[in-house]
Protein backbone atom coordinates (compact mmCIF):
# COMPACT_ATOMS: atom_id res chain seq x y z
CA UNK A 1 0.00 0.00 0.00
CA UNK A 2 1.14 3.51 -0.63
CA UNK A 3 0.17 7.06 0.79
CA UNK A 4 0.38 10.68 -1.00
CA UNK A 5 0.32 13.54 0.90
CA UNK A 6 -1.66 16.41 -0.44
CA UNK A 7 -0.89 19.83 1.09
CA UNK A 8 -3.49 22.42 0.18
CA UNK A 9 -2.54 25.59 0.93
CA UNK A 10 -4.21 29.09 0.08
CA UNK A 11 -2.36 31.15 -2.59
CA UNK A 12 -0.02 33.65 -1.14
CA UNK A 13 -2.12 36.67 -2.53
CA UNK A 14 -5.11 35.51 -0.36
CA UNK A 15 -5.68 36.47 2.63
CA UNK A 16 -5.33 33.81 5.46
CA UNK A 17 -7.70 34.95 8.69
CA UNK A 18 -7.25 31.98 10.79
CA UNK A 19 -3.67 32.30 10.08
CA UNK A 20 -3.61 36.00 11.33
CA UNK A 21 -5.42 35.15 14.06
CA UNK A 22 -2.89 32.53 15.39
CA UNK A 23 -0.24 34.67 14.62
CA UNK A 24 -1.77 38.01 16.58
CA UNK A 25 -2.15 34.72 19.29
CA UNK A 26 1.30 34.20 19.61
CA UNK A 27 2.80 37.40 22.14
CA UNK A 28 -0.07 36.20 24.01
CA UNK A 29 1.87 33.04 24.53
CA UNK A 30 5.37 34.53 25.03
CA UNK A 31 6.31 33.93 21.31
CA UNK A 32 7.42 37.41 19.73
CA UNK A 33 9.86 36.26 16.79
CA UNK A 34 6.71 34.72 14.10
CA UNK A 35 6.51 36.42 11.23
CA UNK A 36 3.31 35.54 10.05
CA UNK A 37 1.59 31.79 9.87
CA UNK A 38 -0.27 30.03 7.48
CA UNK A 39 -2.62 27.50 7.66
CA UNK A 40 -3.70 24.56 4.96
CA UNK A 41 -4.86 21.19 4.74
CA UNK A 42 -3.22 18.06 5.20
CA UNK A 43 -5.20 15.25 3.33
CA UNK A 44 -3.78 11.36 2.91
CA UNK A 45 -5.16 9.28 0.07
CA UNK A 46 -3.83 5.53 -0.04
CA UNK A 47 -3.55 3.47 -3.03
CA UNK A 48 -3.89 -0.44 -3.30
CA UNK A 49 0.03 -1.01 -4.57
CA UNK A 50 1.85 1.37 -5.86
CA UNK A 51 1.12 4.96 -5.61
CA UNK A 52 -0.13 6.94 -8.56
CA UNK A 53 0.30 10.54 -8.66
CA UNK A 54 -1.16 10.99 -11.54
CA UNK A 55 -4.63 10.04 -10.27
CA UNK A 56 -4.14 11.90 -6.98
CA UNK A 57 -3.41 15.00 -8.76
CA UNK A 58 -6.80 14.52 -10.50
CA UNK A 59 -8.42 13.94 -7.59
CA UNK A 60 -6.32 16.94 -5.45
CA UNK A 61 -6.96 19.19 -8.98
CA UNK A 62 -11.18 18.60 -9.11
CA UNK A 63 -12.12 17.50 -5.30
CA UNK A 64 -9.44 19.04 -3.08
CA UNK A 65 -8.47 22.04 -3.95
CA UNK A 66 -9.83 25.14 -5.09
CA UNK A 67 -7.77 26.31 -8.10
CA UNK A 68 -9.29 29.88 -8.02
CA UNK A 69 -7.71 30.36 -4.51
CA UNK A 70 -5.33 27.58 -3.47
CA UNK A 71 -2.09 25.41 -4.41
CA UNK A 72 -1.62 21.54 -3.66
CA UNK A 73 1.45 20.09 -3.89
CA UNK A 74 1.63 16.07 -3.77
CA UNK A 75 4.20 13.96 -2.25
CA UNK A 76 4.77 9.83 -1.53
CA UNK A 77 4.60 8.78 1.73
CA UNK A 78 6.18 5.51 2.96
CA UNK A 79 3.67 3.54 5.30
CA UNK A 80 4.39 2.16 8.26
CA UNK A 81 4.04 -1.49 7.05
CA UNK A 82 6.51 -0.13 4.08
CA UNK A 83 9.14 1.25 6.44
CA UNK A 84 9.09 -1.74 8.86
CA UNK A 85 7.82 0.16 11.47
CA UNK A 86 4.80 -1.38 13.25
Amino acid sequence: MARVVVDVMLKPEILDPQGQAVANALPRLGVADVASVRIGKRIEIEFDGAADLDRAREIADKLLANPVIEDFTLRVEETPAESGDQ
